[in-house]
């Protein structure tokens, strides 16, 4: 199971008692956000994208869009997310528990702007009813995120 991989993973760095599991899907952002008591902003987001290698993954602020043109002039190619057949095979979670924790191995990961509006955030720990609160530079770290970028943009109130 995937959530094994998520645990394994924050075993290793000595973080598995933050891991969080819900009785109730945490899926999507509204979901996170309910599952949690906090505003869905607040949920780390784990997008998957085609590469040329296979995928890449940007985490971002759950009210973040993607901005097709900071992205393409980010990565130099047009953004175009897997497909939910294509994101267990090439990640190593399902759709709803995408996360860079457990995935893998060579996957590039990066950390868009959006987050850093907040102290913490929570991402997925690899299934669709799982969370861990992470301060941002405990996210870079076991993230292994290769950058902090600017692709998304938030939308106005």
């Amino acid at each position: 199971m995937s959530i094994e991989k998520g645990r394994a993973y924050f075993r290793a760095l000595g973080m598995e008692d933050r891991v969080r599991e819900f009785a109730v899907s945490s899926a999507t952002v509204d979901l996170a956000a309910q599952a949690l008591g906090v505003e869905g902003a607040r949920i780390a987001k784990t997008l998957s994208f085609k590469t040329e290698e296979g995928c890449m993954l940007i985490l971002a602020a759950g009210d973040a869009r993607i901005d097709n043109k900071k992205f393409r002039e980010r990565f130099h190619f047009k953004a175009r997310m897997l497909s939910a057949e294509e994101v267990p095979e090439l990640v190593g979670h399902p759709v709803g528990g995408v996360c860079p924790f457990g995935c893998k191995d060579g996957i590039p990961v990066y950390l868009d702007e959006s987050l850093q509006r907040f102290e913490t955030v929570f991402p997925a720990v690899g299934s669709p009813s799982s969370a861990i609160e992470l301060n941002l530079e405990e996210l870079f770290r076991t993230s292994r995120a290769l950058a902090w970028v600017d692709v998304c943009r938030i939308p106005e109130a």
